[in-house]
């Protein structure tokens, strides 16, 4: 029996970790991988004491962090949450059973597919999610990034150090902010394409095209490139608790301030849940939130 249990391996997971520890909790992180979605930024220039640093460098020194505590580590995926009683059980998908008097989940989001032809069928053969992971495997390739927000331009930006041409393509015009913005402007390797949706990916072996249709006129433009990067939002990975934990309607876990679901004992942080502005630093305040809601919660019920 565990005190907590730590669904996740992200920002938020990983600081309610440290917090728990600091908290002299016994507590078990079950997550697949460590970094979630934080992984595949190139640039981050908005974390507190880094004027720049890449995804992986920050959390590489959030493990870091996190090793110095006595804190235990399941990498499985979690597939199964149940309330019994007064504490939880935990399944994972290697079939292990885990039990606690308290649950945080922080599955943070997963990314979400354009659903055109061809997408499903070139996964991992040039479509891609992560620049920062694929871009060195496209030198001297061109590419299309598809998406109108912060990770689209941070992913053509990311891009252009390695590709002679990239294509950015949006359904509308691209928002999020303005040093990304004007960084896309001035660098000649990108060509934007504003008011373009993607209708297919098109190759055999490999990626070889891109459809794209213009919302005004119809007209369709094939362009030739060996990849596709696709950043057009993500989905809450909170499937565990459908049923269990109320959700809003962007399937996203409603919390309090306090990080508090409707079910007692069970918390959630970080952008699976309904907190506005998903960042990395609001994800790890949302954490430590989250670890220190737990705790009060665990010595109420020794009272």
């Amino acid at each position: 029996m565990y005190e907590v249990i730590i669904l996740g391996g992200g920002p938020a997971g990983m600081t309610a970790g440290v917090y728990c520890a600091r908290k002299r909790l016994k507590t078990l992180v079950i997550t697949p991988e460590f970094g979630g979605q934080a992984m595949w930024s190139a640039a981050i220039e908005n974390y507190l004491g880094y004027q720049y640093v890449t995804g992986p460098e920050l959390i590489a020194k959030f493990q870091e962090h996190l090793k110095t505590f006595e804190i235990e580590t399941e990498e499985d995926k979690a597939v199964s949450l149940k309330k019994l009683n007064q504490h939880f059980e935990v399944e994972t998908e290697g079939g292990k059973k885990f039990q606690s008097k308290a649950v945080i989940v922080a599955t943070g989001k997963s990314p979400r597919k354009l659903g055109v032809p061809g997408e499903d069928k070139l996964y991992g053969r040039g479509v891609t999610h992560c620049a920062i992971c694929d871009a060195p495997l496209f030198k001297g390739m061109d590419v299309a990034v598809v998406g109108g927000g912060n990770s689209a331009m941070d992913a053509a930006l990311q891009l252009s150090k390695y590709c002679p041409n990239v294509y950015l393509v949006s359904l509308g015009p691209v928002e999020g902010d303005a040093i990304l913005k004007s960084k896309i402007e001035s660098e000649p390797k990108i060509t934007s394409y504003i008011g373009f949706k993607t209708v297919e990916i098109k190759g055999e072996k490999f990626v070889e095209e891109i459809v794209i249709e213009n919302l005004e006129s119809r007209e369709k433009k094939v362009i030739s490139v060996k990849g596709v990067f696709v950043e057009v939002g993500s989905i809450p990975n909170s499937q565990l608790v459908e049923g269990l934990a109320e959700l809003n309607e962007r399937k996203e876990i409603k919390v309090s301030c306090r990080c508090e679901t409707s079910v007692p004992g069970l918390f959630a942080a970080g952008d699976v849940t309904d907190v506005p502005e998903k960042q990395i630093i609001i994800a790890a305040g949302e954490g430590a939130k989250a670890a220190l809601s737990a705790s009060s919660f665990i010595l109420a019920q020794k009272d």
